[in-house]
């Protein structure tokens, strides 16, 4: 503790917090961009794997066997396959792509689930209702079944982002200078490893804890008026 206490004045100086502010950027901006791609991709991904037909079964299998794999290989794994086959074809990628990309097809995997759930919960009453109408299938994807699916698919999705923050920090082992790569710079500079990496964990729950409030407020303000319609139900004769 006094080695701790007699560090403090030099550790919180005004470079190493805006090294540690630009980490936590870094970390925010792989989050952000990564799971948002992979969010739209995969709804691309559910909406092939939901294509009807038997010419469509091997698109199916293909979409399904993605998902199955990729929630079964350990991040870091990922990180490194795309890593190695960047660099086999191109030598000019930045470690800060890498990781995006490695995130974004990780996240693709994981939300696939989220989604695909959502427009499952969508009662199939309403797609043959608008089938019926001579809707198309993207018309009826777009038109009926993700207004109603969205409530379902946005809380788990921002939960998956706010936990899959404090997974960027396996991209520190590529060398990406985001906050665990940064706390080990100061680590290595002599700095205390329970002052360090205790700041760096404030740092992660700094950026986590926001998010997770938002998770939490959409969640009840999407799920309030699916409560009030059954209760409607319930009451009214």
């Amino acid at each position: 503790m006094e080695r701790i206490w007699e560090q403090l004045p030099r550790f919180f100086t005004a470079g190493n917090m805006g090294l540690l502010a630009d980490a936590a950027l870094h970390t925010l901006s792989m989050t952000f961009v990564g799971c948002l791609a992979g969010f739209v991709f995969a709804f691309v991904l559910v909406f092939l794997r939901q294509t009807p037909g038997m010419w469509a079964a091997p698109l199916r299998m293909v979409c399904i066997l993605y998902v199955e794999v990729f929630r079964r290989i350990p991040f870091l794994v990922v990180i490194y396959l795309v890593l190695f086959f960047i660099q086999a074809v191109t030598t000019d990628a930045s470690l800060f792509t890498i990781a995006v990309v490695a995130i974004c097809i990780y996240a693709i995997a994981y939300t696939a689930e989220i989604v695909r759930g959502g427009i499952e919960s969508v009662p199939l009453t309403q797609v043959e209702a608008a089938r019926a109408m001579n809707f198309s299938r993207l018309q009826t994807l777009v038109m009926v079944v993700l207004p109603q699916a969205m409530p379902v698919i946005i809380p788990p999705a921002i939960a998956f982002a706010v936990s899959f923050i404090k997974d960027t920090a396996l991209v520190s082992q590529i060398g990406v200078f985001e906050l665990t790569f940064r706390g080990k710079e100061l680590n290595n500079k002599g700095f205390s490893g329970i002052l360090v990496f205790g700041t760096i964990a404030m740092s992660y729950f700094i950026i986590s804890f926001p998010l997770s409030m938002l998770g939490q407020y959409l969640e009840k303000r999407l799920a309030t008026p699916r409560g009030e319609r059954r209760l409607r139900k319930i009451w009214i004769p």
